[in-house]
């Protein structure tokens, strides 16, 4: 026989104390207002057939395929249609308040720190011992072993491993400092002589590197960072109280 308990809000809540959550949720709280007022401040509106479309895509995006799936789904994560509402809505003007601050600054932005978005098509084994990866480089370089090889004898992770070693196209900030140089200094297709770090021995297979070029994929990646941090520095400089007593 199924059990059935009752949970109320104040469980919920003494949840998420003992679960040691309150501050994280206090900053997000932080940075709802703070999205909030500064939506309002510079008269950005969320019309009734945004948040109609805003509704359909996630509803299709989470495979909510009718009323009757919709509300269950409502119930199950504890909102009214007005808490699905005011969900959409926050993400909406989060949006275009990210657009309005910052849609101007990305190309500035991007010419200014180019050198970082020079991309670089990479592969990589991760080794523990030094005398181990001399050896395989050597071993690469007189063509006695292939690199995708060595990949698949010494890498652990198995998505990896199945890649051989591949780790797509990374940029200056992906990589350690020590790494960077290296890689970016090459003439690829190239072997790096082994790379020793503080979480063991690089061997690197530069395939590529790729001229700094502003897609919109990376315009978006540039205007969800300079949107991040804006949002630090406001929440940083935010002091709030708790009105009412949680202990």
């Amino acid at each position: 026989m199924t059990q059935i308990l009752a949970i109320e809000e104040r469980d919920i809540l003494q949840q998420v104390k003992l679960s040691i959550k309150i501050p994280e949720i206090i900053e997000q709280i932080i940075i709802r207002k703070v999205i909030t007022e500064a939506a309002t401040e510079t008269g950005i509106k969320v019309t009734s057939d945004e948040l109609q479309q805003a509704a359909d895509e996630f509803r299709s995006s989470n495979q909510l395929h009718d009323a009757q799936e919709t509300w269950e789904w409502l119930s199950k994560q504890g909102l009214s249609l007005d808490d699905f509402e005011e969900v959409l809505h926050y993400s909406l003007i989060s949006l275009k308040l990210s657009k309005h601050l910052f849609q101007d600054k990305i190309e500035p932005y991007f010419v200014e720190n180019r050198l970082d978005y020079t991309g670089v098509v990479m592969y990589e084994v991760l080794l523990e011992d030094e005398d181990l990866a001399m050896e395989l480089y050597l071993a690469i370089q007189d063509q006695e072993i292939g690199f995708h090889e060595v990949a698949h004898q010494y890498i652990s992770n198995l998505e990896l491993r199945r890649k051989g070693g591949y780790r797509g196209i990374l940029y200056r900030k992906d990589l350690k400092p020590e790494i960077s140089a290296a890689v970016f200094a090459t003439n690829p297709p190239e072997l790096l002589k082994p790379i020793l770090t503080s979480h063991g021995v690089y061997l690197i297979l530069v395939e590529e590197l790729i001229k700094p070029e502003l897609t919109e994929e990376l315009a978006l990646k540039i205007k969800i960072s300079l949107f991040d941090s804006w949002l630090k520095q406001k929440v940083k400089a935010v002091e709030y109280e708790l009105v009412n007593d949680l202990s």
